[in-house]
């Protein structure tokens, strides 16, 4: 018997994605942040791609490479699913800086990462690991399953 192949889906900026056990969601992060979403068994998974945090200005865009929309929409695709994101574990990436010679104060990726521990906190969900900052880029990739996701950071 043939066993089907894994899908994989490449996630770019701005895109929130949904896997069901044994897809493969995976991106590229630079000062952009992902979040990954997932039941405590591990059935169902969702990430988002987060280019920008929120701010007063940005407030009212339903783009999900801002936070808030990013956050909504992985909300909405759980509880498709009957998942309640508050009962979900999460992992974050990303927030590199990415001009490390020119910016050595706090920088876009450190807010886009704060920006996405302090939601994750508002909503009570439990963070299992972080991996952001540093003068790096990383490649995310997660198979939804019982693994963590897997994150190699690569310096500039």
């Amino acid at each position: 018997m043939v066993q089907a192949a894994e899908r994989v889906i490449t996630l770019h900026p701005g895109d929130v994605v949904l896997g069901m056990r044994g897809d493969r969601l995976q991106t590229l992060l630079g000062s952009c942040v992902a979040i990954v979403l997932t039941d405590p068994h591990r059935t169902v998974g969702v990430m988002c791609h987060i280019v920008h945090s929120r701010s007063a200005d940005e407030a009212s865009s339903s783009s999900c490479a801002y936070g808030d929309a990013a956050i909504r929409r992985m909300v909405s695709l759980l509880q498709s699913h009957g998942i309640r994101a508050s009962l979900c574990e999460a992992y974050v990436y990303g927030g590199g800086n990415m001009f490390p010679q020119l910016v050595t104060n706090a920088t876009v990726g450190d807010r886009n990462a704060d920006w996405s521990l302090d939601a994750l906190s508002d909503m009570g969900v439990r963070v299992l690991s972080v991996d952001v900052g540093g003068p790096v880029y990383r490649h995310l990739s997660w198979t939804v399953g019982r693994g963590e996701p897997h994150a190699v950071a690569v310096p500039l």
